[in-house]
């Protein structure tokens, strides 16, 4: 059954310690819609992270928008305890995502785990003294992505590139692109993969989207992308494959190797601004597989989902390639839209 978005709020919110999950799910309907991320730090005030701006929490649940004494504070017991729940009281087989800082939970929800890093051959082995939860909320928005999607049109075929900063709605947006697409929302039913490695897109439970991904998606969950991409080609021959947060390397050689198997790429990358993407080496590797014919700019995260732009790869590549300063953040000159 579909989730509303107080709902989602209140299942993410109560995988957190009893003393802090009990103030928060007696917050008001209209507050809970907005919240971006919750945020807990040893000693510190708990945090509500909304478009709007950051607010904190007084015990008895009223809500500002300053900080003042007396607020609801995160102790070093309630990160523990927070840590056991959201773990379900076994930390230990959370190991490997606590070695790469998060943690997925049913649904999509991400924690951000901050602590102390225990090495080991130069490495991060474990993590042990953790000083910092940052729970940033997965939400469905259906229909979010048709403004994109029209706008994109038929290029769409030759792979889109998503860019934008941190909580700028980029998971969200590839969610309902591989709903729409999977649904036929977009004309005809269209055969798609989605490479799940964090669980964030389908939010998986017990092996299950909890998310709507239409009626024709397979979801690889917790494959590495480079590995889950090449498995999908093999194994379901998708006409679209939808990943998150696309790197370099060996992710590159793999998107390189979907698209000569017939696959269109739809993935994401971090960046702020058009001179930001440009700047990154790893926006170069990803744009000389010919993965992508097209890039698509969002806005800041006060704005989540707002599409600024739309560009195409080709051009953008040829501003890097052409123009030395934009690799030194100099101002990147105007690209030509898609129509």
């Amino acid at each position: 059954m579909e989730q509303t978005m107080e709902e989602r709020f209140d299942t993410a919110a109560g995988a957190l310690c009893a003393r802090i999950s009990r103030v928060l799910l007696g917050l008001p309907p209209a507050l809970k819609r907005e919240v971006q991320e919750i945020g807990l730090r040893a000693g510190q005030p708990v945090t509500l992270c909304c478009a709007r701006g950051i607010y904190f929490l007084t015990p008895g649940g009223r809500v500002l928008c300053c900080p003042q004494a007396g607020l609801l504070t995160a102790e070093q017991g309630d990160l523990a305890e927070s840590l056991q729940r959201l773990c379900g009281y076994s930390v230990y087989s959370c190991q490997e995502e606590l070695r790469e800082g998060y943690l997925t939970l049913p649904g999509g929800h991400r924690v951000g785990v901050a602590g102390t890093a225990v090495l080991q051959d130069g490495r991060i082995a474990a993590l042990r003294e953790v000083s910092a939860l940052n729970l940033r909320l997965s939400r469905e928005v259906k229909g979010c992505a048709s403004e994109l999607l029209k706008r994109a049109g038929p290029s769409l075929k030759g792979g889109l590139l998503l860019a934008g900063p941190p909580a700028s709605g980029k998971t969200t947006l590839l969610r309902d692109i591989a709903r729409q697409l999977s649904a036929g929302l977009l004309g005809r039913v269209h055969k798609v993969a989605v490479v799940d490695e964090r669980g964030e897109i389908a939010g998986a439970g017990r092996g299950l989207p909890q998310n709507d991904l239409g009626l024709c998606c397979d979801v690889l969950n917790g494959y590495p992308k480079a590995a889950g991409i090449l498995q999908a080609v093999r194994a379901f021959s998708p006409e679209f494959i939808v990943c998150d947060e696309l790197g370099g390397g060996e992710e590159a050689a793999a998107v390189a190797q979907g698209v000569n198997a017939g696959a269109a790429l739809v993935t994401s990358i971090h960046a702020g601004s058009l001179e930001e993407l440009a700047c990154r080496s790893q926006t170069t590797v990803l744009l000389e597989t010919g993965a992508f014919s097209t890039v698509a700019l969002l806005g800041p995260r006060e704005t989540p989902g707002r599409l600024c732009g739309l560009y195409k790869a080709g051009d953008l590549l040829a501003q890097i390639h052409g123009d030395p300063s934009a690799r030194r953040g100099g101002k990147l000159c105007r690209i030509s839209g898609v129509a």
